[in-house]
């Protein structure tokens, strides 16, 4: 039976594997400049809700330079790095280690949505851009409320299943306990 550690790695590879295929072919974001919508975060949030907040951080972290270097699409700016580890320990801290609920699930992403997404975010294409805030603000804002729901219901379904098939065998291999 592998380690847990090793099981780790192997879920942080596989997602790596399937956010790219996301990012690349599946799955287009409707994008303009300072405005993007799509899915392609939910292998992270695999990972946030599998092993939590510290590996989660860390795997966003490394998963975004690792995006870049494959595809980069503009200039590097770490501030976006620092937004995916940000987004990484808030869902780690409200999904992991729990029993995966609606609730939970809607104050960690309207947390990154507002504090990541809209805060971080714009203040990051503000200072690389040199784009009033006031000028992007009220279509990023409109973008995150329209994206809420539609994220709400794709994560809920996704770690719903994760929940069932995959934690199981996680929970069998660690001492770290899942649920409470």
């Amino acid at each position: 039976m592998p380690s847990f550690e090793g099981s780790v790695l192997s879920s942080c590879a596989a997602s790596w594997v399937l956010s790219q295929l996301l990012s690349n072919s599946l799955v287009r974001s409707l994008s303009a400049r300072f405005v993007k919508i799509g899915i392609v975060e939910l292998p992270n949030l695999v990972i946030d809700f599998l092993f939590g907040p510290a590996v989660g951080g860390i795997f966003a972290g490394v998963m975004d330079i690792l995006k870049y270097l494959a595809n980069p699409a503009g200039p590097f700016f770490p501030g976006f790095t620092i937004s995916a580890v940000a987004g990484g320990v808030i869902f780690g801290f409200f999904l992991y280690g729990r029993k995966l609920s609606i609730k939970r699930l809607v104050v960690a992403e309207i947390l990154v949505k507002i504090f990541v997404n809209i805060g971080l975010n714009t203040l990051w294409l503000n200072i690389l851009y040199h784009k009033a805030i006031l000028a992007i603000l009220p279509a990023r804002i409109v973008s995150n409320i329209l994206q809420l729901p539609v994220d709400i219901l794709v994560i809920y379904m996704v770690l719903q299943s994760i929940d069932k098939t995959m934690k199981p065998a996680f929970e069998n291999q660690s001492s770290i306990k899942f649920g409470k």
